[in-house]
């Protein structure tokens, strides 16, 4: 299957928004993607975008990767956020032992992975491998994924942890994401009792973490895992606050004031300074997140990123949560009551960005101290 440069998986992404917008109302109602919308994003092939060539995938490096989530969210930005953790998921594979690349990526295959970060649970070491268990939260697309990757704290005198990976028949999926937003990426909590893992299906915490494992064309190489999860995450926002502007800007043409003699918003000043502010906040915001993308990436082709750069990664990426949020605020302040019913587009776009918001990286208050 050939592979797609950046501007081709932009143009992927962006011939599936309309799928995405059609099918939001569906997923969120099931708490997980519906079938139409994995089928369509099976078909525009961008699940393997930051996958290395040497593996099948397309090669993409972060820009892509966030800048494609961004567009995502402009249909949906709970599927927006399924799916990118689909694509950063698979790249987070291939730092596992080759010997497990051909059950994962053979075949032309790429993995659908769910992967639970924090390390709450615990690895056994035993000949062969581990024996793993405990409980996991935040399990985004796991009614999806064939695999899912835990990190679990070995048992030992020295404190480490290590990224396992298992099959979801071996887990047990608790049904918990009952939530005010985010609904279609069915983050439900898992669980896990005794279970094997081979040798080859692990890798050390702060390899994973520090990527310092990686193949040969992986443009997301020495890129440290929490910025990149930081600044891709935070994409969803960033295209919900763009979405949530356009709604804003076609609602000002379409409505008129009740109770007026047929007043047009569009007409009043104060909505065309609304607009204005909403418009400027909004590029401010994505010029902000997209020059943090860049300096990453820079700071990766230099060498290893520096803890100053990483803080301020982590900072910016809660900023531009912090920022469309905003934004979306004041275009509800604006648009009138109708945008308040539960099935207009609007509330979604609100729903899902306060439910992003709670992500322990995004908490403005952790991340400026």
């Amino acid at each position: 299957m050939p592979s797609l440069d950046h501007d081709d998986f932009i143009a992927r992404c962006e011939g599936l928004v309309s799928t995405l917008r059609d099918e939001a109302a569906e997923s969120e109602q099931l708490r997980q993607l519906t079938s139409t919308t994995l089928r369509a994003v099976v078909d525009a092939d961008i699940l393997r975008a930051v996958v290395p060539k040497s593996l099948g995938g397309h090669g993409l490096g972060l820009p892509s990767l966030c800048q494609g989530t961004r567009i995502l969210a402009h249909g949906c930005p709970a599927t927006a956020w399924t799916v990118s953790f689909f694509m950063l998921h698979a790249w987070l594979l291939t730092k596992f032992p080759a010997e497990s690349h051909p059950a994962l990526f053979g075949g032309g295959r790429v993995p659908s992975c769910a992967a639970p970060l924090a390390p709450t649970g615990t690895a056994e070491a035993v000949e062969g491998g581990y024996v793993v268990g405990g409980r996991w939260e935040y399990a985004t697309g796991v009614e999806h994924a064939h695999w899912v990757m835990v990190h679990a704290l070995e048992a030992g005198p020295e404190l480490a942890s290590r990224f396992l990976l298992l099959d979801v028949d071996d887990v047990v999926i608790e049904d918990v994401w009952h939530t005010s937003g985010m609904r279609a990426t069915g983050s439900n909590t898992i669980v896990v009792d005794g279970v094997f893992v081979p040798e080859a299906h692990s890798i050390p915490g702060r390899a994973l973490l520090e990527s310092a494992h990686h193949l040969p064309g992986d443009a997301l190489a020495n890129l440290p895992l929490v910025s990149v999860l930081a600044l891709t995450a935070s994409a969803p926002a960033v295209g919900a606050g763009e979405e949530a502007a356009l709604l804003y800007h076609q609602r000002l043409q379409d409505r008129v004031l009740a109770y007026s003699m047929g007043d047009e918003a569009a007409e009043q000043p104060a909505a065309q300074m609304r607009l204005a502010t909403v418009m400027n906040d909004m590029r401010a915001a994505r010029s902000a997140w997209e020059s943090a993308i860049r300096r990453v990436g820079g700071a990766a082709r230099r060498g290893i990123p520096t803890d100053q750069l990483r803080v301020d990664t982590k900072l910016a990426a809660a900023a531009a949560v912090r920022d469309s949020r905003h934004v979306i605020t004041l275009v509800g302040e604006g648009a009138g009551a109708a945008v308040y019913r539960s099935d207009h587009p609007f509330q979604r776009l609100q729903r899902d960005v306060e439910t992003i918001k709670g992500h322990v990286i995004f908490d403005w208050d952790r991340a400026s101290e």
